[in-house]
């Protein structure tokens, strides 16, 4: 009779954890609809794609005579093997001066809006301008990158062609560029494949850090969607004197010491993290939220401490990492002469 009494236990045990299995997962599908990738990227009606355009600006990527001392390129601070950032504190730019902040990751940025750290670019055209032409980083006018391509048979020959009547102009320039950005796309990920339906692509434990991500743990209302951010500014309490988003909304306090929220995909290549490459390593990011940063006026009113036990932190770590593709192989262009 004992031996009777504990099968019927373990079954019923087996049966309970069978059914809070099940509970969670389907409590879980329509958080994950909401992070399905897109089946295509998104294009402004005043630039549209066309892949002569984009291969165009895919040299102007790679092109180091963009640059002042024609020793710097865009994949200087966005470069592919890093997923598309660097792995140092900080950029270098012109000069060998070390920036004020982390170069933003460039994935994705067809679905981000708007951009860098502070939001001071309203579009990837506007984005491509700043770099090129600021004394700190590439160090060149755009009217003087003008001249140097234009003086390039192949380039001019090129601008002709994909903007035929314009050629080589600074709008021209950063529309080929932006158009080469928009196609730099997060690779394809083991939660990608889960939330398409393969239950084997992730482990359990990403699993379970994923019911923690869009849960208790409330990453969620900030890295939301598919490519896991609002495009909105928080503080989120670290110990930067930066200002952030202040300098562009004097009149909103909560913008003091505000940063962009950051992608999280293909987050296991980007390190360091943080707006100024503070956090070396994902373990201790995580760790800057759970203890909810600084408490002041400014401060996130999403951002507060969370009660997670060590076996819920690598839970989410697990989640985290799922976010991460193979590295993509980036082929460089044949520059012209």
């Amino acid at each position: 009779m004992g031996s009777i009494s504990f099968h019927i236990i373990k079954i019923g045990i087996f049966v309970l954890m069978t059914l809070q299995a099940t509970v969670m997962s389907e409590a879980a599908e329509p958080a994950k609809s909401a992070y399905k990738r897109p089946s295509e990227i998104p294009f402004p009606i005043d630039n549209p794609y066309t892949a002569e355009k984009a291969a165009l600006g895919k040299a102007l990527y790679f092109e180091p005579r963009l640059s002042g001392a024609e020793n710097m390129t865009c994949a200087s601070c966005h470069n592919p093997s890093f997923g598309w950032e660097v792995p140092v504190k900080t950029a270098v730019g012109a000069q060998n001066t070390r920036l004020g902040r982390q170069a933003p990751t460039v994935l994705n940025i067809a679905w981000v809006h708007p951009l860098f750290w502070d939001g001071r670019a309203k579009t990837a055209e506007d984005q491509a301008k700043g770099p090129i032409e600021a004394a700190v980083e590439m160090n060149l006018p755009l009217p003087e990158a003008v001249k140097r391509l234009s003086a390039i048979p192949s380039y001019k020959a090129a601008f002709d062609r994909v903007f035929p009547g314009q050629g080589v102009t600074p709008d021209t320039i950063v529309k080929a560029i932006a158009t080469f950005e928009r196609t730099v796309v997060a690779s394809y990920a083991p939660f990608d494949a889960w939330v398409e339906g393969d239950e084997k692509a992730i482990s359990p434990a990403a699993k379970r850090g994923f019911d923690l991500f869009v849960g208790k743990a409330g990453c969620a209302p900030c890295h939301t969607g598919w490519n896991f951010t609002d495009n909105k500014f928080h503080d989120i309490g670290t110990t930067s004197t930066d200002v952030g988003r202040i300098a562009f909304e004097p009149n909103n306090p909560k913008a003091q010491f505000a940063f962009k929220t950051p992608s999280l995909r293909d987050i296991g290549q980007r390190a360091p993290y943080m707006h100024d490459g503070s956090i070396e390593t994902l373990e201790e990011a995580l760790m800057h939220y759970v203890q909810g940063g600084i408490d002041r006026p400014s401060r996130s009113p999403l951002m507060r401490p969370v009660a997670l036990d060590a076996s819920e932190i690598d839970d989410l770590i697990a989640f985290l990492r799922s976010l991460t593709g193979s590295k993509q192989i980036v082929t460089l262009p044949v520059l012209p002469n």
